[in-house]
C-alpha cells in the first residue's frame, strides 16, 4: 500500500479525520462526556460498551476487545481492504488520493473501470436478445433476478463483437487489451476474447467490475475462461460472489468456498447467498485473508471424487498458517458426480445446509488424509504418518489449535503428546553445553531474576506516550542505551517518532504501527483510563519512567560486569567501567 499511496497523505487524513461523523452515518452515537457511547456494532450486547474518543481519533469495545481508529472502522465494519478504506475515507473528506511517482495515474485505472463497466452492461443485453442463452440458464434452474442480481450477460459467438462495439479508435483499443477483453494477433490484428459464452461479471469489494467468467455455450474448450491477469483484475486475490454475499448479508456468520460460478449463483437461487468461489486456482494466502476478515468460519466444498479431494488438500495446505484458536475450517464433500448447483437443485437448499454442518473439521481431513497414504497397523506406517505430518504442523501458528492437533495426531499414531511433540520438534537446536550456559547466566535477563524486575514500566511509558505524544517531545532515546526490557525498542522507536514529528496524533501513531507485530497490542494501551485532573502531568511522568528505566539499564550492565568478573574474564576497561559505575548515587529506583 505505502508504494502507492504516500505515508504523509494516509498521516494527514487520520489525523484530519472526524471520527465520530464516519462512525456516526453508520451506528448511533450518544454523547458521554468528553466521549461518545453506543451499542458495539461487532458482538451482541445490550448495555453500550463501545466509546469513540473524538480528542484520540479512536474507538474501543470493552465487551469484545475491537478498537481501532477510523480506517479500522470502516475496514472491519465495511469490509474493506486498507486501500479500500483510504480511498472511501478521502472521498468522504472531498479529497484525491494521490499517486507516488511511478505509479499509474488514478484516472488511468477511472477509464478501465469505465471500459468494463460499459462491456458488463452489453453482454447483459445481448443476453436478453439470444434465446439459446436463456433457454440453458433457466434448464440450470436461473430465474430473472438472480440472473440480474449476478449481472451475468453473454458473450455472442463471434470475433468481433465487442471490439467492433467498443474498439472505435486507438485509444479504445488499447483499453480493451488493458481489460483483457480482446487479444492481439502476431499481425497485429485484434479478436474478442470471449465468444459464444454466457458471462460473469467479477467484482472487486466496492461492486466494480473488474473481469469476467465465460462459460461456453457449446461443446468448445476451455468450458471455463477468466479474464487474464491485468492492473485491476487478480486471480489470487478476488472471489467470484464475496460482493453479492456482502449485499445479501449484514452479519456474515460463515462462508462457504466452492469451484464454479454456476455454483456460486446455483446456491443463491436457493436462498444460501454464503457461497463464493476462486477463479480457477487453488484458495490462496489472499484468499483467506479475505475470508477470514468477514467470518470466523470458513467451509470448503467439493465434489467428493479423487480430483475434489485433491484440490481439498491444496486449500488445506494453504490454510495451515491462518489457524488460530476462534476460527474454524471444514471440509464438505459432496456424492461423487455432484457439485453444489447440482447438489441444491436435486436435493434442496435444507439438505444442502445440513451437509455443510456436517463438514469435516480441518484436523480430521489432515489426519484422515495422511493416514489413507500409510500402512496404519504397522509400527513403520504410524511413524511415516509422524513423518508426513511434521512439516504440516510447523506451518500451524504457535497456540492451543496446534496442542490440540498434536493430541488428535498423538491418538492416532499411538504415543504421547508430549512424546510426539519432542519428535517433530526441530533436532537442530543448538546444544546447552556448559558454554551456552555461562552465555545465558550473563544476560540481563538473569540480573531481573535476582531483583524480581517486572517490566511494567515499559508498558507505563508506552500509555502514556501513546495517549499524549507532545509528552515524548523532550525526551533522549540515548537514555534508554543498554536498556533490555521487552517492549523498549518499540519504545524508542516511538520516543523517535514524536520527537521527529511534534504534531503526530494518537491516531496516527496507531495506523503506523497497525502491521508491526509489537504495535499490534498498543490500541488496548490506548484505551487504559488515566487521570483527569489537573495534577497529572502526563510529561512529568514519562520522563520518570524514562529514568527508571535507564537506572536499570545500569544495574543491568553492573551485574554482566561483575558475573564476568567472577569468571575471571574482565577486560581492563571494563574494570574500570565497573568501578565507575558503582561509585554512582542509587536513584529512580529498580524496576
Amino acid at each position: 500500500m505505502t508504494g502507492r499511496i504516500p505515508q504523509h497523505f494516509i498521516d494527514d487524513l487520520v489525523a484530519r479525520a472526524d471520527i465520530v461523523e464516519v462512525l456516526g452515518r453508520r451506528i448511533q452515537l450518544r454523547k458521554a462526556g468528553r466521549e461518545f457511547k453506543a451499542l458495539c456494532p461487532f458482538h451482541d450486547e445490550k448495555t453500550p460498551s463501545f466509546t469513540v474518543s473524538p480528542g484520540k481519533g479512536f474507538y474501543h469495545c470493552f465487551g469484545c476487545g475491537a478498537h481501532g481508529t477510523t480506517l479500522g472502522f470502516l475496514m472491519d465494519y465495511d469490509h474493506m481492504s486498507f486501500v479500500e478504506a483510504v480511498e472511501a475515507l478521502a472521498q468522504m473528506m472531498g479529497l484525491e488520493v494521490p499517486q507516488e511517482e511511478g505509479q499509474r495515474p488514478a484516472r488511468r485505472y477511472d477509464e478501465l473501470f469505465e471500459m468494463l463497466d460499459k462491456a458488463e452492461r452489453w453482454f447483459q443485453a445481448r443476453l436478453k436478445d439470444d434465446e439459446r442463452a436463456v433457454e440453458y440458464l433457466k434448464s440450470r434452474g436461473i430465474d430473472g433476478a438472480t440472473a440480474r442480481r449476478f449481472g451475468i450477460g453473454y458473450a455472442p459467438d463471434g470475433w468481433s463483437g465487442i471490439l467492433d462495439r467498443f474498439g472505435t479508435s486507438n485509444e479504445q483499443i488499447e483499453r480493451l487489451l488493458a481489460t483483457g477483453l480482446i487479444i492481439r494477433k502476431d499481425n497485429g490484428q485484434h479478436y474478442d476474447r470471449f465468444r459464444d459464452r454466457i458471462m460473469f461479471p467479477i467484482r472487486d469489494s466496492r461492486g466494480r467490475c473488474i473481469g469476467f467468467g465465460g462459460r461456453v455455450l457449446g461443446g468448445g474448450e476451455p468450458k471455463y475462461l477468466n479474464s487474464p491477469e491485468t492492473v485491476l483484475f487478480h486471480k489470487g486475490r478476488e472471489l467470484y460472489g464475496l460482493y453479492e454475499a456482502r449485499q445479501a448479508l449484514r452479519s456474515i456468520e460463515r462462508l462457504v468456498v466452492v469451484e464454479g460460478y454456476m455454483d456460486v449463483v446455483g446456491l443463491a437461487r436457493h436462498g444460501i447467498d454464503y457461497a463464493v468461489a476462486t477463479l480457477g486456482t487453488a484458495t490462496t494466502e489472499d484468499h483467506l485473508n479475505r475470508l477470514f476478515r468477514l467470518t470466523e468460519n470458513v467451509f470448503f466444498c467439493f465434489d467428493g471424487d479423487r480430483a475434489g479431494r485433491a484440490a481439498a488438500w491444496r486449500a488445506l495446505e494453504n490454510a495451515l498458517p491462518m489457524i488460530r484458536e476462534g476460527r474454524q475450517i471444514r471440509f464438505v464433500f459432496l456424492p461423487e458426480k455432484q457439485d453444489p448447483d447440482s447438489f441444491v437443485r436435486e436435493r434442496g437448499a435444507p439438505e444442502f445446509e445440513a451437509a455443510v454442518e456436517g463438514g469435516m473439521p480441518l484436523s480430521d481431513f489432515l489426519i484422515e488424509e495422511l493416514a489413507s497414504r500409510v500402512d496404519h497397523d504397522s509400527v513403520d506406517g504410524r511413524a511415516r504418518l509422524a513423518e508426513l505430518a511434521r512439516p504440516l504442523v510447523a506451518r500451524i501458528p504457535p497456540g492451543v489449535y496446534r496442542e490440540l492437533l498434536m493430541q488428535k495426531l498423538a491418538e492416532a499414531i499411538g504415543l504421547s503428546a508430549p512424546k510426539l511433540a519432542a519428535l517433530l520438534s526441530d533436532a537442530t537446536a543448538a546444544p546447552k553445553g556448559p558454554a551456552a550456559a555461562g552465555r545465558a547466566a550473563s544476560r540481563p535477563a538473569r540480573a531481573r531474576a535476582i531483583h524480581g524486575r517486572k517490566p511494567s514500566v515499559v508498558r507505563r511509558a508506552l500509555t502514556l506516550i501513546m495517549n499524549f505524544p507532545k509528552a515524548g517531545a523532550d525526551l533522549h532515546v540515548e537514555d534508554l542505551a543498554g536498556v533490555d526490557r521487552p517492549g523498549v525498542d518499540l519504545l524508542r522507536d516511538i520516543i523517535e517518532t514524536v520527537r521527529a514529528e511534534p504534531n503526530i496524533t494518537t491516531a496516527v501513531l496507531l495506523e503506523r504501527w497497525r502491521k508491526d507485530p509489537q504495535g499490534r497490542h498498543l490500541g488496548k494501551l490506548v484505551a487504559a483510563e488515566l487521570p483527569d485532573d489537573e495534577e497529572f502531568d502526563p510529561a512529568a511522568e514519562l520522563a520518570q519512567c524514562i529514568s527508571q528505566l535507564a537506572q536499570a539499564g545500569l544495574h543491568d550492565r553492573i551485574e554482566i560486569l561483575i558475573e564476568k568478573e567472577r569468571l575471571g574474564s574482565l577486560s581492563a576497561d571494563e574494570k574500570a567501567e565497573l568501578r565507575n559505575l558503582s561509585r554512582r548515587p542509587a536513584g529512580g529506583g529498580i524496576l
